[in-house]
């Protein structure tokens, strides 16, 4: 192994600074906590292709229910998937679809704001249900769902 020998200061140079202590030209990068990313949960997974169908389908049924209500000639009135009234109605269908199917798209991503507003919606089905007096199978996979996700809350970043 080869040692390396310090070469002698010019008489115009020097490696001390005016209170004598050296000057170091050169430090390693700092150390930096490094995270795993987590593993994407097959309920998670599971969770978000089943939330970005619903978005794609009130996108989709919104969409037909404007082009059947502004050109019944293009698209019938019985290819209307959800009939919600008027084009406003439709128009916000079309918007919840799209904001639904962001939604899948960043639980599929771990994203922490998702999380919240997905146990949030969850949290208002349960209430919805439970207040309505609906305790049924629909109300027994939402609960489900909602502790599965309080669960696996740790995934999320």
């Amino acid at each position: 192994m080869a040692r390396q020998i310090a070469r002698p200061a010019a008489a115009g140079e020097s490696d001390d600074d005016e209170n004598g202590a050296p000057k170091v030209e050169h430090l390693p990068p700092i150390w930096e906590r490094q995270l795993p990313p987590p593993s994407l949960p097959i309920g998670v997974a599971i969770l978000s292709i089943v939330t970005a169908a619903v978005g794609v389908l009130l996108m989709v049924s919104g969409i037909l229910f404007v082009l059947s209500y502004y050109a019944s000639l293009v698209v019938p009135s019985s290819a209307i998937l959800f009939h919600v009234g008027n084009p406003i109605g439709a128009t916000v269908l079309v918007v919840l679809g799209a904001v639904i199917a962001l939604l899948s798209s960043a639980l599929w991503h771990q994203e922490l704001w998702a999380f919240y507003l997905m146990v949030g919606f969850l949290f208002l089905g349960l209430a919805y249900l439970f207040f309505t007096d609906s305790i049924t199978y629909l109300f027994l996979i939402v609960l489900v769902v909602f502790i599965y996700l309080i669960a696996v809350r740790h995934h999320f970043y």
